[in-house]
């Protein structure tokens, strides 16, 4: 594992937004939200100074940024893509377009571009079937996505 070293204003930072829930452990998920906002991620020294801060334990901070999918202990991309993985979106190729930006990006999901810009993950559902199969780049909605239109697709982002 990589060791970062947190800048001191972000430790400031961090610091003063679990203060501003009052350093209560029952506001651990809205302190790790908007630790995430501040940090892009949540790697260990991040939770460090939260369970610090709350007076919890690592491994409760741990758990909780493991278990919700929202977390993440990895940087996301400057333009993270999630490809839904629902029912309706699988049925109708899906997998096929996640598969095409695996092989365009040359990264798997859960990982980031070398050079930071893309990031990939898929989704369970994100609600817009009628729209199947789905791709979320950022607050961007990409509907009825083929495999053919995923170059087409990132080159709006160079």
């Amino acid at each position: 594992m990589t060791q970062i070293s947190l800048a001191k204003c972000k430790v400031d930072q961090l610091v003063k937004l679990c203060e501003e829930f009052g350093n209560q452990e029952g506001e651990l998920i809205n302190v790790l939200h908007k630790a995430q906002e501040l940090v892009g991620y949540l790697p260990r020294e991040v939770q460090e100074v939260i369970a610090r801060q709350l007076n919890i334990p690592v491994s409760k901070v741990y758990g909780v940024v493991t278990f919700y999918s929202f977390f993440t202990m990895t940087p996301k991309g400057e333009h993270p893509i999630s490809v839904c993985m629902g029912t309706a979106c699988y049925v109708r190729g899906a997998e096929k377009v996640l598969d095409e930006f695996k092989r365009v990006l040359k990264i798997n999901v859960g990982e980031t571009t070398a050079d930071g810009k893309f990031s990939l993950t898929s989704l369970r559902c994100v609600g817009a079937c009628g729209l199947a199969p789905v791709v979320l780049i950022g607050e961007k909605v990409y509907g009825r996505v083929t495999p053919g239109e995923v170059e087409k697709i990132l080159k709006e982002f160079e």
